[in-house]
């Protein structure tokens, strides 16, 4: 197994162009799925830099190999961030490489704030890739557009590298907040849990941030201005008074904690296999009720659901039918697809839009289905 390691876009384009064998598509190998069979790596991380950042105009565009933590820090010394809160998945899956932003829009990666501020790809203002072709691809651009025909852009985003490889990503910004705030409840249930981030959710006073770690707390973030901040999460603790009375986290410890649940750092260092269900918050306890799991962490307000359980468990046969996904993130060796099989006619579409921008099958093959 060979380490290929192009230096630009156009010698990506002649690479893929000649390529006939398998490869294993990564940028800095912190979120790898399992990928079955061997193939030669395509490391991505030589397509680097900002080439724009336009801080009035709330706008970056970068290398897709460009390291995520050195973007972060140009984009906090104007005091903006990326709206959707990436998570840092390497404690949980025992990597150790440097997150790049290439890698984020490939698995789609959004954190706890994609309940109030959107995926990655609701941020994702355009886009570079080569196809399976070696055909050299550019789409979106620098501003928000409505457009016709496929999104190229939300397509790319969350294919996992089946589709092209990225080489460019352009973004939208926010401003980081001036204050932010965490109201804790404790010794709710799942189902209890649940409802309160509902009605927290549902309420006037915008809530960044609805989890539920058991044993921990039911935790409730709000932003912005200081004076909105301490208005805000007073008139929520009154809403919330049914479902007990509330803790008040300030600034640091929210960061603390709102960095542990996006990073799921319940399950660091545990065994056992993990996934991800993506269900409808009201079905989730009723879910987990069926599942006898070792751990448990709901984000999204109960729309996103961490499970930890014994090796090698099938966890969508413990499931049976159910409305929802279920991605199985880290196992020593899965036994089940990784990603949830698909309906025939959506599986159908999938299989056409790969075989449109990859008709050799050589970029991550067998990962989606």
């Amino acid at each position: 197994m060979m380490t290929l390691r192009p230096g630009g876009e156009a010698g990506l384009s002649a690479l893929l162009r000649d390529r006939t064998e398998p490869l294993r598509v990564i940028g800095g190998a912190t979120r790898v799925l399992w990928f079955g069979g061997a193939a030669d790596l395509l490391d991505c991380t030589a397509l680097s830099g900002i080439t724009l950042y336009e801080p009035g105009a709330l706008t970056l565009v970068a290398g897709a190999g460009t390291p995520l933590a050195g973007v972060e820090r140009v984009l906090a010394a104007e005091g903006q961030r990326l709206p959707f809160e990436v998570p840092d998945l390497r404690g949980l899956l025992g990597t150790a490489g440097v997150s790049t932003l290439g890698g984020v829009v490939a698995a789609n990666a959004s954190g706890p704030r994609r309940l109030q501020a959107g995926a990655c790809r609701d941020s994702l203002i355009g886009l570079r890739f080569v196809d399976g072709t070696g055909m050299a691809v550019k789409t979106g651009g620098r501003v928000m557009k409505n457009v016709t025909g496929y999104d190229l852009v939300k397509l790319l985003a969350g294919s996992h590298g089946t589709l092209g490889v990225l080489t460019e990503v352009s973004f939208k910004l926010l401003p980081v907040p001036g204050a932010s705030a965490t109201l804790v409840l404790r010794g709710l249930d799942d189902a209890s849990a649940v409802q309160a981030m509902a009605a927290a959710l549902g309420s006037p006073f915008e809530v960044t941030g609805a989890a539920h770690w058991p044993g921990e707390g039911t935790f409730l973030r709000i932003e912005g201005f200081a004076e909105s901040v301490v208005y805000r999460g007073g008139r929520l603790a009154r809403l919330l008074a049914p479902f007990g009375s509330a803790d008040m986290l300030d600034g640091e410890d929210t960061a603390r904690q709102w960095q542990a649940i996006r990073d799921v750092a319940p399950f660091h260092g545990r065994p056992g296999d993990v996934w991800k269900l993506s269900v409808k918050p009201s079905d989730a306890p009723g879910l987990v009720a069926r599942l006898a799991a070792d751990g448990v962490l709901y984000d999204w307000g109960g729309g996103l659901v961490w499970v930890r359980t014994a090796p090698g468990a099938d966890l969508r046969a413990r499931l049976g039918a159910f409305e929802g996904h279920a991605t199985l993130i880290r196992a020593d060796a899965p036994v089940t697809p990784v990603f949830q099989p698909q309906p025939a006619p959506l599986a159908a579409l999938a299989a056409a839009l790969r075989r449109k921008f990859d008709p050799r099958g050589i970029l991550n093959p067998g990962l989606m289905g």
